[in-house]
């Protein structure tokens, strides 16, 4: 094979990654919402570099989870929610979703707060900035086309580049942080209920059952097919891996800064930015910031989009960004009262904020077992997945999964009832 014949290959290959990337690269990166920042900062402020094992387990069952939905989007053509119905009813369906729609509510609430304390860190106030935020995340879905809104995501998927270099700035211990990623430390576990805590955080903010339904409905509309499939893998992965490579210079920067100078006590992301000024310098505290603000406002756009999707098809409805408002009532109005009222309730004085998040991500871990059950029956139906059924490395990984999910979330609910 000479050079000529071998670059043509790869322009070939590149080619085809180009045209399918989007779908796993969005989905993967959005789950780096305020939620998600807010909890990588608290775990490298209260515990330093000792949690950073878990990145490699959970990015593991976060690429085989998302995979697992593209595969059946690109295979079957249809959502997740779409799937259900068809195969296990109606009723199982709307239960499903009404879970899905009260966890996505208290998500998108915590989005537009994430928006608000950003900016509330600049002197503008979130009486000006939520409304405005809400009708520019609106104007971007309703006005847009799948294409033209995908580029836009896929362009703030990049702005998360500013973590990284925020990790760079804190100057961590490397060496620490190295040893720490790769071996579990033996004097922190299970019976210290702050790790537990956190460490069920770690998992439920980086696996979210919005986030399946998102893909597949996304891979659905982007036309990718099973003979693109193998291809559009690489963008599933490649968005797995940035989103916690991400994820673990935020818990590195806070652990460098906050811990080692002896300040836990982060009461949301902003804080953990205003923390970092005098520690790390101006610069890691504005590109704190501001992916702060880039995530809360990426966030707010697709939460509501997944909860829309997966309504819509799980209930019959038509459902799409590349349809217009009155092709599609359901999906925009449903997508509109959820900005309305998830930004509305942050203008309402002693709203209950906090109790809201918390209990957006127990229903959240308790969703994701369930979710998960659904997806690995679809994904072993031979009759459905044709010779695109899981591996058994796949089902092993994804049903252990399943367990240590619903182990976690039975340990959430018993340390939160004894207090």
């Amino acid at each position: 094979m000479n050079l000529r014949t071998l670059t043509k290959g790869w322009r070939i290959r590149l080619a085809l990654l180009v045209a399918v990337v989007g779908p796993g690269f969005i989905t993967a990166n959005v789950d780096n919402d305020a939620g998600g920042i807010y909890t990588y900062s608290l775990a490298g402020a209260q515990f330093g570099y000792s949690l950073l094992w878990t990145m490699i387990p959970i990015t593991v069952a976060l690429v085989v989870v998302q995979e697992m939905a593209s595969r059946m989007g690109a295979v079957t053509g249809k959502g997740l929610s779409d799937l259900i119905r068809e195969e296990f009813g109606f009723r199982v369906t709307f239960w499903l979703m009404l879970a899905l729609v009260i966890t996505n509510f208290g998500n998108v609430v915590a989005e537009f707060a994430g928006v608000a304390s950003s900016l509330e860190l600049f002197g503008w106030s979130r009486y000006i900035v939520v409304p405005v935020a809400a009708m520019i995340v609106w104007l971007l879905v309703v006005q847009g086309t799948y294409r033209s809104v995908e580029k836009i995501f896929l362009l703030a998927s990049g702005f998360y580049v500013a973590y990284i270099v925020a990790g760079l700035l804190a100057h961590p211990d490397w060496k620490a942080a190295a040893v720490a990623t790769v071996s579990r430390p033996s004097g922190l576990g299970i019976r210290n209920y702050p790790y537990l805590f956190m460490l069920i955080g770690l998992v439920g903010t980086t696996i979210a059952p919005w986030m399946q339904f998102y893909l597949q409905a996304s891979v659905v509309e982007k036309g990718i097919t099973a003979r693109q499939y193998r291809t559009a893998r690489w963008d599933v992965i490649l968005g797995c891996l940035f989103t916690d490579i991400v994820a673990w210079f935020i818990i590195v920067a806070c652990a460098a800064t906050l811990y080692a100078k002896g300040h836990p006590d982060i009461q949301n992301a902003a804080d953990a930015a205003q923390a970092l000024r005098p520690l790390a310098g101006e610069y890691a505290y504005l590109l704190f910031a501001a992916g702060l603000f880039n995530a809360s406002l990426f966030a707010a756009s697709i939460l509501p989009i997944s909860t829309s999707y997966a309504v819509c098809e799980g209930l019959g409805f038509e459902a799409g960004l590349d349809k217009k408002f009155h092709e599609a009532p359901v999906f925009y109005w449903l997508y509109t009262l959820l900005i309305v009222t998830g930004a509305g309730v942050l203008l309402v004085p002693r709203f209950p904020l906090v109790p809201v998040m918390v209990l957006s991500q127990v229903v959240n871990g308790a969703v994701l077992p369930f979710v998960l059950i659904f997806m690995l029956m679809l994904t072993n139906d031979r009759e459905l997945m044709g010779e695109h059924v899981n591996t058994r490395t796949f089902n092993v990984i994804a049903w252990a999964t399943v367990v240590v999910m619903i182990a976690l979330t039975l340990a959430l609910v018993i340390t939160q009832l004894r207090g």
